[in-house]
Parts: structure tokens; sequence; C-alpha cells
């Protein structure tokens, strides 16, 4: 496969993190397409953790080009962190670009977030994690945003950075929003703007060279599909393209180029912030998926909702996407159940559905339809291939990919790189 995609099935957190890490060995050009540093992917190598935000996950496989796509809006205070972090750490970033049509997170974003958050209705809460995500999107769409290029002449960058700033301060200071020090903000911006001035490059240039060139592309996505502004559960979703198709607007690279499409699915479901849930468990059955799955949030910190994998979700997240394989991880938090359950309907209103209602208010009123199975109780995290796998998880994977229509091609029972093997 040439140009690869890869997406998360369901609400984000996922572990597209660690199955990106295990697909970069193929991949010699590695390009994030969305989101913000409200993504967090989590790598373990031997008894070393890594959570990138911003970076794609190739930057731990030396030599591996590794693009931050024009799709991704950029905290420069919060990349510079992450790449010092990693330097210090005995990770080179010399191989990154930072595109220079992506659009810039700014104080005054981060400000607004948490203004906006702080005063909503506590029953209509989006769950933001107030990095400036969606304020930063708003401001792309409203054409007033600072992209990569402008920070290559500081007197552009700086007019436009005080313009934007003063009309922040001119609308939201009196509704009681706090007013930003410009003097004070820009000093701190510029300092971060500084150090990533080498890394900016025009990298739809430089993915166009590498398609032609024939190299292996991985196109890497943050949250998951239902966190999607279009497909996601409206309003409870983030401020980009999280689905497979944003790939292509996010990088530069045009759709029939495209030639697989990776879906990474969690053996259960999680969710992080507010939003309908219909499989979420508020029991001592979902307390112990979170304790076991460890499901808290590598950004945040929020323990994550949990509950039984949504077939009907997953279904429709597969046909969106056009998904090829599956990547499944965390099968091995099922290991001590009795039983293991798959929503395969949805019954609302007494109907029953197989189809995922785009009506956030239908969801709210699910009742799950459930397909009993039962568990293996075997421990799997030392499995290294199928045959390792006890008869009962096979069954559950096998019944899985049945009722998605597709296949699976990479099964995790573990965090660490080595815990991760093809089918």
């Amino acid at each position: 496969m040439s140009v690869s995609v890869l997406v998360g099935m369901q609400w984000g957190d996922e572990g597209k993190g660690k199955i990106i890490d295990v697909l970069t060995r193929d991949a010699e050009v590695v390009i994030r397409y969305q989101g913000g540093n409200n993504a967090g992917h989590t790598v373990e190598i031997g008894s070393e953790k890594f959570v990138l935000h911003l970076i794609p996950s190739g930057i731990l496989h030396p030599g591996t080009d590794c693009i931050i796509g024009n799709g991704v809006v950029v905290d420069p205070l919060e990349l510079k962190k992450e790449m010092e972090n990693l330097v210090a750490r005995g990770i080179s970033v010399e191989k990154l670009q930072v595109s220079s049509r992506c659009h810039l997170i700014m104080p005054w974003h981060k400000l607004l977030d948490a203004f906006k958050e702080m005063k909503a209705d506590p029953n209509k809460k989006i769950g933001t994690t107030m990095r400036g995500i969606g304020p930063a999107y708003t401001s792309k769409m409203a054409r007033t945003g600072l992209r990569a290029v402008e920070i290559l002449d500081k007197q552009r960058f700086e007019q436009h950075f005080r313009d934007e700033a003063a009309s922040y301060n001119r609308t939201f200071g009196p509704l009681g929003a706090l007013v930003l020090d410009a003097d004070k903000a820009f000093a701190e911006v510029w300092e971060a703007c500084e150090y990533l001035k080498p890394y900016i490059q025009d990298s739809v240039v430089t993915v166009h060279d590498a398609v032609k060139a024939g190299k292996k592309v991985l196109l890497e996505g943050a949250q998951g599909a239902f966190l999607d502004i279009d497909h996601g559960t409206y309003p409870f979703v983030t401020s980009s393209n999280t689905t497979s198709g944003g790939a292509c607007p996010g990088t530069g690279i045009p759709p029939r180029a495209v030639d697989c499409v990776w879906g990474v699915i969690k053996a259960y479901t999680t969710r992080v912030g507010e939003g309908p849930f219909p499989t979420e468990l508020k029991n001592a059955e979902g307390d112990a998926l979170r304790n076991k799955g460890g499901e808290f949030g590598a950004t945040t910190g929020r323990p994550r909702r949990c509950g039984w994998l949504d077939i009907v979700a997953c279904r429709h997240s597969c046909f969106i996407n056009g998904v090829d394989y599956l990547a499944v991880t965390k099968l091995d938090v099922l290991d001590d159940l009795d039983e293991v359950k798959l929503c395969t309907a949805y019954k609302i209103d007494g109907k029953v559905t197989e189809y995922f209602p785009a009506d956030t208010e239908e969801l709210n009123r699910v009742e799950p339809v459930y397909e009993t199975m039962p568990g293996w109780k075997q421990n799997t995290t030392s499995a290294q291939c199928w045959d390792d796998l006890p008869a009962n998880a096979q069954k559950y994977l096998l019944r899985m990919a049945e009722l998605l229509e597709t296949k699976i091609g990479i099964i995790s029972v573990g965090p660490k790189r080595a815990q991760t093997f093809e089918r």
C-alpha cells in the first residue's frame, strides 16, 4: 500500500498512537491531518512511555519523515514544549515539518474556550478540553486566523496578532472574559514561534513529492469518527473532520491516492466528556472496565465512560470511513469476564433499528439490544499470534468482524509495542 489512512472508529482513545507506531515500521512518511493538542496518542516502548499530542507517532522511528499537516491547529507554546521533551529523551525532531498552512492556536482562543464553557448551561456543556481548539477552527472559518506561514515575517505576524488580540478584548472583555495582556502574550508566543521557524515548510509540496515518488505514506487522524463535526454526535463533537475523508483536505493528498483505510477499534467502548453513549455501563461493570483498561485521558486525565462494544455505531463508522482493515485494541481488558456483550441493534421508542440515528435526542433514548457471548477467562497479554488466543476470544473477534462486514488486520493485547500482532 502506498498511501494509508488510520482513523478511530469510536469516540477517540482507541489506541491510535500505538497502532500508528506499529504501522510506521513500513512507512516512510507519517502525517497528522486534523485536530490539535486535545489529542493524546500513547506509545509504550520497553519501559518507556511517550504521550504525543501534536507530533505524529512516527517520530519514534528514526529516519521517518513526520509532518504536521495543514488541517491541524497548532499551539506554538505546546508544540515547542513537546519537541523539547522529546529531544530531552533522546528523540530527534530533525525530520519534523510543520505545514506553513496550519492555523495557529493563540492565547485568546484558549481564554475564549474557557469563557464559553464557564458560561454554558450545565445541561449543554460540550466537555471541551479548553485548549482553544474550537475557537481556533472558528477563526479559520471566519478567515481571521493566523497561519504558520506568517511566523516567517515577524512584522506581519505581530501586527495580525495585536489586531486579533485587540478584537478579542473589545468584544469579550465587557462580557466578563479575562482581558489579554497583548504585550506579555506576544512575547511568550513569539519565543515559541522563533523556535518553530526552521520546521515550517509548505508540506503540500513535500507530500506531493512523496506520493509521486511512490513512498509509503501514513495519514494519522486524531479523536474518533463520532467526534467528527459532520458525522459525529453533534453538538458533542470536536471542530474538525476526524473521519478518513478529512485526510485529503488536511494534507493536500488527492482522494484517488489513498488505497487503504485502517480503523482502530477498542474491544469495548469508551467516551470522554458529554454526549450520548448508548452502551454506557453506569455500574460496577463499567468501573471494572475503566480500572483494568486504565481509562483516563492521556491529555486531560479525565475518567472515561465505559460500556460494551457498540456494533451499530461501529458499523456506521466503518461505512463512512471506508474501512479496509480493523486494528482491535485492549482485547486483554476483557480477559477476566464470564461473558462479553455486543450491541447489535437499538430499540428507540419501541422500534428496533440497526442504523445509527443522526438525532442526538434519539440516541439519548436508545435501549441497546445485546448479543451475549461466553468470556475466555484466560490471560491474553502474552499472545504473539492468532493461534495463541483462547477459542472464545477468537470467536468474539470473528463475530465482531462479521457484524462490521470487514476484516481484522491487527490485534493488540497490551499497551507495549511488543504486545501487538497481525492476523
